[in-house]
Protein backbone atom coordinates (compact mmCIF):
# COMPACT_ATOMS: atom_id res chain seq x y z
CA UNK A 1 0.00 0.00 0.00
CA UNK A 2 1.44 3.34 -1.04
CA UNK A 3 0.76 6.23 1.28
CA UNK A 4 0.20 9.58 -0.37
CA UNK A 5 0.17 11.53 2.90
CA UNK A 6 2.17 9.96 5.75
CA UNK A 7 1.63 12.98 8.05
CA UNK A 8 -2.15 12.55 7.75
CA UNK A 9 -1.69 8.87 8.66
CA UNK A 10 0.35 9.90 11.74
CA UNK A 11 -2.36 12.35 12.82
CA UNK A 12 -5.06 9.70 12.39
CA UNK A 13 -3.08 7.18 14.45
CA UNK A 14 -2.58 9.74 17.25
CA UNK A 15 -6.27 10.77 17.16
CA UNK A 16 -7.44 7.12 17.25
CA UNK A 17 -5.02 6.31 20.06
CA UNK A 18 -6.32 9.20 22.15
CA UNK A 19 -9.96 8.28 21.55
CA UNK A 20 -9.31 4.71 22.70
CA UNK A 21 -7.25 5.87 25.74
CA UNK A 22 -4.04 4.14 24.59
CA UNK A 23 -0.81 5.02 26.36
CA UNK A 24 1.40 4.59 23.28
CA UNK A 25 1.05 4.53 19.53
CA UNK A 26 3.61 3.82 16.82
CA UNK A 27 4.09 4.48 13.12
CA UNK A 28 6.85 4.50 10.50
CA UNK A 29 9.66 7.01 11.00
CA UNK A 30 10.40 10.02 8.83
CA UNK A 31 12.29 13.26 9.43
CA UNK A 32 9.16 15.40 9.03
CA UNK A 33 7.17 13.28 11.49
CA UNK A 34 10.00 13.43 14.04
CA UNK A 35 10.20 17.24 13.73
CA UNK A 36 6.44 17.56 14.22
CA UNK A 37 6.64 15.29 17.28
CA UNK A 38 9.45 17.44 18.75
CA UNK A 39 7.18 20.47 18.55
CA UNK A 40 4.25 18.56 20.07
CA UNK A 41 6.51 17.44 22.94
CA UNK A 42 7.91 20.96 23.52
CA UNK A 43 4.37 22.39 23.57
CA UNK A 44 3.22 19.67 26.06
CA UNK A 45 0.77 17.91 23.77
CA UNK A 46 2.53 14.51 24.08
CA UNK A 47 4.64 12.98 26.86
CA UNK A 48 7.57 11.78 24.78
CA UNK A 49 8.59 9.94 21.64
CA UNK A 50 11.49 7.76 20.64
CA UNK A 51 12.86 6.13 17.55
CA UNK A 52 12.70 2.35 17.66
CA UNK A 53 14.93 0.39 15.29
CA UNK A 54 13.48 -2.73 13.67
CA UNK A 55 15.12 -5.22 11.39
CA UNK A 56 13.38 -3.62 8.39
CA UNK A 57 12.62 0.02 9.10
CA UNK A 58 12.63 2.41 12.04
CA UNK A 59 9.40 3.27 13.84
CA UNK A 60 8.46 6.19 16.07
CA UNK A 61 6.93 5.25 19.41
CA UNK A 62 4.83 8.07 20.91
CA UNK A 63 3.74 8.24 24.56
CA UNK A 64 0.41 10.07 24.61
CA UNK A 65 -0.39 12.61 27.31
CA UNK A 66 -3.52 12.74 29.45
CA UNK A 67 -4.57 15.37 32.00
CA UNK A 68 -7.04 14.04 34.60
CA UNK A 69 -7.82 11.11 32.26
CA UNK A 70 -8.63 13.54 29.40
CA UNK A 71 -6.37 13.74 26.35
CA UNK A 72 -3.99 16.72 26.25
CA UNK A 73 -4.88 17.06 22.55
CA UNK A 74 -8.52 18.08 22.07
CA UNK A 75 -8.23 18.40 18.31
CA UNK A 76 -5.51 17.78 15.76
CA UNK A 77 -6.11 18.33 12.06
CA UNK A 78 -4.14 18.44 8.84
CA UNK A 79 -4.46 21.74 6.99
CA UNK A 80 -2.23 21.39 3.92
CA UNK A 81 -3.05 18.28 1.90
CA UNK A 82 -1.47 16.74 -1.21
CA UNK A 83 -4.33 18.01 -3.38
CA UNK A 84 -4.43 21.47 -1.82
CA UNK A 85 -1.27 22.93 -0.36
CA UNK A 86 -1.77 25.89 2.00
CA UNK A 87 1.01 28.47 2.14
CA UNK A 88 0.99 31.55 4.36
CA UNK A 89 3.31 34.52 4.69
CA UNK A 90 4.62 35.87 7.97
CA UNK A 91 1.80 38.42 8.26
CA UNK A 92 -0.91 35.74 8.13
CA UNK A 93 0.43 33.15 10.59
CA UNK A 94 -2.66 32.01 12.52
CA UNK A 95 -3.24 32.22 16.26
CA UNK A 96 -4.93 28.95 17.23
CA UNK A 97 -7.57 28.97 19.98
CA UNK A 98 -6.49 32.38 21.29
CA UNK A 99 -2.94 31.15 21.84
CA UNK A 100 -3.81 27.89 23.60
CA UNK A 101 -3.27 25.84 20.44
CA UNK A 102 -0.44 25.68 17.95
CA UNK A 103 -0.08 25.69 14.20
CA UNK A 104 2.90 23.81 12.80
CA UNK A 105 4.56 25.15 9.67
CA UNK A 106 7.21 23.86 7.31
CA UNK A 107 9.43 26.88 6.62
CA UNK A 108 12.79 27.65 5.08
CA UNK A 109 14.17 27.60 8.66
CA UNK A 110 12.77 24.11 9.31
CA UNK A 111 9.58 22.84 10.90
CA UNK A 112 8.36 25.46 13.40
CA UNK A 113 5.45 26.22 15.69
CA UNK A 114 3.48 29.36 14.84
CA UNK A 115 4.96 31.31 17.78
CA UNK A 116 8.53 30.56 16.70
CA UNK A 117 7.77 31.34 13.05
CA UNK A 118 6.38 34.75 14.09
CA UNK A 119 9.53 35.49 16.11
CA UNK A 120 11.74 34.58 13.16
CA UNK A 121 9.47 36.38 10.70
CA UNK A 122 9.06 33.49 8.26
CA UNK A 123 6.04 31.94 6.57
CA UNK A 124 5.66 28.61 4.86
CA UNK A 125 3.39 25.64 4.39
CA UNK A 126 0.76 25.30 7.13
CA UNK A 127 0.82 21.60 8.04
CA UNK A 128 -1.15 21.04 11.25
CA UNK A 129 -3.33 22.84 13.78
CA UNK A 130 -3.51 21.31 17.26
CA UNK A 131 -5.21 22.31 20.51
Amino acid sequence: MVLTDPVAEMITIIRNGLSSQKREVSFWNSKLKAEILKILKNENFIEDFKKEEDSKKARLLVALKYLDSKPAISSIKKISKPGRRVYIDKAHIPIVKRGKGRAILSTSKGVLANTEAKKLGVGGELIIEVW
